[in-house]
């Protein structure tokens, strides 16, 4: 009941809400970030979803466009801008996501959507991961973010398809307002965000 009709009634609720209440900060980010990144405050790009069915998700744009002589985007460290480091410690940049949510491509908890890019090297396992709809944030999130091994991630995310309940829900609200206020694990050891997932071998 809760996973099928609740789960979907609250993200709606809250999604709404939240929209109508942050609109006057999501203008500000918006303006400024217009000015930082060469008028283009939005980032979107097209992730899968429930079932693997693709959407396109939006986020406040963290980094700019540069590129090297060779005409290939620069290192992730070397294109952040300073509003985009500040977003993303502050995880503001996932802000505009609630419309994802409220349209219904994605939930408030779930797995994080990942780069399509990768679903020819998921494992059936690791598959598994699309059973639900993806998060804005979610058990991996709240257990190792962007510091933990792919591996690790996987797992979590399967475990919360295995157990998604409303009290495991409330507890990651819960443990991603206190990562948010802590700052914590928005880098992996090697990248400035997450390295590249390239498979099982």
């Amino acid at each position: 009941m809760y996973r099928k009709f609740i789960k979907r009634i609250i993200d709606l609720t809250a999604s709404g809400f939240g929209l109508l209440i942050l609109s006057p900060l999501i203008v500000t980010i918006a303006v400024l970030l217009y000015f930082f990144n060469d008028g283009k405050p939005f980032f979107t790009q097209i992730r899968p979803g429930k079932d693997g069915k693709l959407f396109r998700i939006i986020k406040f744009r963290s980094m700019n466009e540069k590129k090297d002589k060779h005409g290939e985007l620069l290192p992730d460290a070397d294109r952040l801008t300073a509003v985009g480091k500040f977003i993303r410690k502050t995880s503001l940049d996932e802000i505009p996501q609630l419309i994802n949510v409220f349209i219904g491509d994605m939930s408030l908890i779930g797995p994080r959507p990942l780069l399509t890019s990768y679903l020819d090297l998921y494992s059936e396992y690791q598959m598994r991961r699309h059973e639900v709809r993806p998060g804005i944030t979610g058990w991996a999130q709240v257990n190792g973010r962007n510091a933990i091994s792919w591996k690790e991630k996987f797992d979590l995310d399967i475990y919360y398809v295995d157990h998604c309940s409303a009290s495991l829900d409330l507890k990651i609200i819960w443990l991603t307002f206190k990562k948010v206020l802590k700052q914590e694990d928005i880098s992996s050891a090697t990248h400035a965000t997450m390295e590249f997932f390239n498979g099982n071998n």
